[in-house]
C-alpha cells in the first residue's frame, strides 16, 4: 500500500501580495519535505466556504479567515487549523503572523528619521490588527511629544460613493499643519491616501508624506508616486505555518496560540523619500548623509555639505531628529548591513564594504552591540 499522503487545504486569499507569498512559503515547505496533497484555487477574503470541505477527509487546513462565520465552519471540522489572518484572542485556532505593533513603531521611526514633527494616521478600523498598527504608530509619536490626528476609513456597509470618501479625505489632508507624515494602516490606504492628495493639489512627498504597510506589489507601484511601506514576510508566515501544522498531524499537540514574526524590510519609495525639516542648511547635510554614509564620510564632511558649522550641525541634529551626525550614519550603514543580511548571500566581508566599514569585524561586534544578536543569527532568525 502506498504512504499515505497528507490532503491540506488551502484556504487564502491570492489576490494580494500576501497571500501570494503564504503561498510560496507553503510550497517551499512541502519542497523541502515530504508531499502534500494541495487544495488551492485562486481566493479573495470575500470568498466563500467550500461546502464540500464539511465531508472532506482531509488531514489539515491552513485558512486567512475573512469572517466569523467561517471561523464556525472551520471549527465544526474538527481538523487542525492554523489561521493566518485573525489573531482577535477569541477566534480558536493557532495563528501565525505578523506583528502588527513592531510595524507600527518602525513607521513612527522611519517618519522621524526624515526629519518629520508632525505626524497623523488613516486607519481601516475594520480589523483589529489595523488598529495595532495605527495604535502603536500614535503611541510612539505621542511619547515623544507630538499630536496624531486619525482619519478612519468608512466600513464597508457604510462607505459613501467613491467620490464623496475621496473629498472628505482631501479635505482632511488640507487641514492638517504641514510638512506632515502619514501612515495610511494598510496599502490599499495609502493609494486611496495619495490620490486623494493629488486632487487636493497636496504635493507628496514635500508637503505630505505617505507610508502604508503590507509592500503589496500591485497597489505600491500603481500608485502615484510610489507608496513607501513595509513589507510583510508573507513566505516565513507560510514556511512557519506549514511546519507547525505539520506537526500537529503527527504528534496531536497543539501548537503555540499565538506565533508573532517581525516585519520584513522599509521599502522606501518616493512616497516618503523626503527629508523634512525647516533650516535648508540641515536639510542639504541629512540629504548628503543620505547620500553617501557607506562612503566613510566624516562629520566635518556633512558640515561643509551644509554650509554649516559642526557645532551647529550637531546641536540642530539632535534637536530635530535626536541623533547626531555620526548616529545618523551609523544608522544608515546598519540599515543597509540589515537589509543585506537578509536580501542577499554575500559574505560579511562583502557586506562591511558596500556599507562602508573598513573593519569587518568592527561592524559584527557593533552590530551584536546595536541589535543583540551576531549577524548570522539576525540573518538566519529573518530568513524568508
Amino acid at each position: 500500500m502506498p504512504p499515505h499522503i497528507p490532503q491540506i487545504a488551502m484556504l487564502v486569499d491570492t489576490s494580494r501580495t500576501y497571500g501570494q507569498d503564504i503561498v510560496a512559503g507553503v510550497r517551499r515547505y512541502v519542497a523541502e519535505h515530504e508531499p502534500w496533497s494541495l487544495y488551492l484555487e485562486p481566493r479573495d477574503l470575500l470568498s466563500s466556504y467550500p461546502a464540500w470541505l464539511e465531508q472532506w477527509p482531509g488531514d489539515g487546513i491552513l485558512a486567512r479567515t475573512g469572517d466569523a462565520a467561517m471561523l464556525q465552519r472551520l471549527k465544526a471540522t474538527g481538523l487542525p487549523v492554523i489561521e493566518l489572518r485573525d489573531s482577535s484572542p477569541d477566534q480558536p485556532f493557532p495563528f501565525v503572523g505578523m506583528d502588527n505593533s513592531e510595524i507600527g513603531v518602525r513607521v513612527a521611526v522611519h517618519l522621524r528619521s526624515r526629519g518629520f514633527q508632525r505626524f497623523a494616521a488613516y486607519l481601516d478600523p475594520s480589523l483589529d490588527f489595523f488598529r495595532e498598527r495605527i495604535q502603536r504608530f500614535v503611541e510612539t509619536v505621542k511619547s515623544e511629544g507630538y499630536e496624531c490626528p486619525t482619519f478612519e476609513a468608512f466600513s464597508p456597509s457604510q462607505r459613501p460613493r467613491w467620490d464623496e470618501h475621496q473629498k472628505a479625505l482631501a479635505d482632511w489632508l488640507i487641514s492638517l499643519e504641514k510638512p506632515v507624515g502619514v501612515f495610511a494602516s494598510n496599502d490599499q490606504l495609502g493609494f486611496w491616501l495619495l490620490d486623494a492628495a493629488r486632487r487636493a493639489g497636496i504635493s507628496v512627498p514635500e508637503q505630505v508624506a505617505v507610508v502604508g504597510a503590507e509592500n503589496d506589489r500591485l497597489l505600491c507601484e500603481t500608485a502615484w508616486p510610489p507608496l513607501s511601506s513595509v513589507q510583510l514576510r508573507g513566505q516565513a508566515v507560510g514556511y512557519a505555518a506549514s511546519q507547525m501544522l505539520d506537526g500537529w498531524m503527527r504528534t496531536g499537540i497543539r501548537p503555540p496560540e499565538r506565533t508573532l514574526l517581525p516585519a520584513g524590510d522599509f521599502v522606501i519609495r518616493q512616497s516618503s523619500d523626503i527629508v523634512a525639516v525647516e533650516d535648508p542648511r540641515l536639510a542639504r547635510a541629512l540629504t548628503f548623509i543620505r547620500q553617501h554614509a557607506t562612503e566613510n564620510i566624516s562629520v566635518n564632511d556633512v558640515a561643509r555639505a551644509g554650509s554649516i558649522s559642526r557645532s551647529a550641525l550637531e546641536r540642530q541634529m539632535k534637536k530635530q531628529i535626536g541623533r547626531s551626525p555620526g548616529e545618523e550614519i551609523n544608522r544608515i550603514r546598519f540599515g543597509l548591513v540589515e537589509r543585506l543580511l537578509t536580501q542577499t548571500g554575500l559574505t560579511l566581508d562583502a557586506i562591511a564594504e558596500r556599507a562602508g566599514f573598513t573593519h569587518p569585524q568592527y561592524m559584527a561586534e557593533a552590530f551584536r552591540k546595536r541589535q543583540g544578536e551576531t549577524p548570522g543569527q539576525y540573518r538566519q532568525r529573518r530568513k524568508i
